[in-house]
């Protein structure tokens, strides 16, 4: 009894409490695939992959309640991938992207 109640202990940092992300996205014609990510409780990340034959400019700009929005900017080249990640200073609840991304 007391080995499966250390077990169960000792798994509960493991299980994580996920906040919803809300992505808004808008390409103009790049063909770029967006992943949301929750890295931490305070910290959000897209994974960007451009799969066009084109240069894609992007910019995200990441909400979290009343906090100052972050925004973030990146420029793929053809087949290359990016992380864009953001830490807040509060945990976040709920996180609200806004992405946007155009031809360079």
């Amino acid at each position: 009894m007391k080995k499966t109640c250390c077990a169960l202990i000792a798994l509960l940092p493991l299980t994580a409490v996920a906040y919803p992300i809300e992505l808004e996205k808008q390409f103009n014609g790049a063909e770029v695939s967006v992943t949301t990510q929750e890295v931490d409780h305070n910290m959000g990340a897209l994974l960007l992959y451009n799969y066009g034959q084109t240069e894609a400019e992007c910019k995200a700009v990441f909400r979290n309640g009343p906090e100052a929005p972050r925004t973030r900017k990146v420029l793929l080249a053809p087949g290359q991938s990016s992380n864009l990640t953001v830490k807040f200073s509060r945990s976040i609840i709920r996180l609200r992207v806004q992405l946007t991304c155009g031809l360079k």
